[in-house]
């Protein structure tokens, strides 16, 4: 990376985080209670390099194949690799091997494979998991349906190998954020009535993250406004 490019990942990478801190204090809230991920998708492994130089210890990724690869590639650095896409029971296994923490557990199946696969590991540390909801009523939509949310909980609290860390959901495009962050605040009240240690909330974007902040987010997952356009995969 060149000095001007450099500069210019600093330059966007501080007005987020100074936007982070302003509405984290209009919120009544610490800034220090607010992780922020930086989602480096379709991005070149050199990128976490370059973030982790500027103090970013959080990256995200949401498809295995890419996320590994960046993750072999820059296994030497201090950074915690977040999973925040669709998961597939049969990649659960090999998630697990980089992931600190997965934000999109959506379902019981999906909760057994990653169980599984910390079970059959040697001496494994507690996966940090995230019960992702959908605040839809569209099934096709990633998330557990919300009358589904006490059950699919109830198995995640149990995972010996799994450690239920709160609720991650993305806000509809078609409803106001403040309206879809309520409803995540609410998942995040009925998961706390399970395991009241559950006090993640996993929302916000590069769009949304104020909106998100104001209803108690304590994890952001925000890529273009501060790693610029991404190139197209192909």
């Amino acid at each position: 990376m060149s000095s001007l490019e450099e500069a210019t990942l600093a330059s966007r990478l501080s007005a987020v985080q100074s936007q982070i801190d302003t509405a984290a204090v209009s919120a009544g809230r610490q800034p220090t209670d607010i992780t922020l991920i930086v989602v480096t998708k379709f991005h070149p492994a050199q990128l976490v390099r370059d973030l982790s130089q500027l103090g970013v210890r959080d990256v995200g990724e949401n498809k295995h194949q890419e996320a590994a690869e960046k993750f072999a590639e820059c296994s030497d650095i201090a950074v915690n690799w977040h999973f925040i896409g669709q998961l597939q029971s049969n990649k659960a296994a090999a998630v697990r091997r980089y992931a600190h923490a997965i934000h999109s557990v959506d379902r019981t199946s999906l909760i057994d494979a990653l169980e599984r696969a910390g079970a059959s590991a040697d001496n494994p540390e507690r996966l940090d998991c995230f019960l992702q909801v959908n605040l839809t009523d569209d099934p096709g939509r990633g998330g557990v349906a919300w009358d589904e949310i006490d059950v699919t909980a109830q198995r995640l609290a149990g995972a010996a190998t799994l450690r239920m860390a709160g609720v991650m959901a993305v806000a509809p495009l078609d409803m106001e954020p403040a309206q879809a962050f309520e409803r995540v605040w609410q998942a995040s009240q009925l998961v706390k009535s399970i395991d009241p240690a559950a006090v993640g909330i996993s929302a916000g974007m590069s769009h949304d993250f104020r909106e998100a902040i104001a209803a108690g987010a304590t994890h952001l997952r925000i890529g273009t406004h501060i790693t610029g356009k991404r190139a197209i995969p192909g």
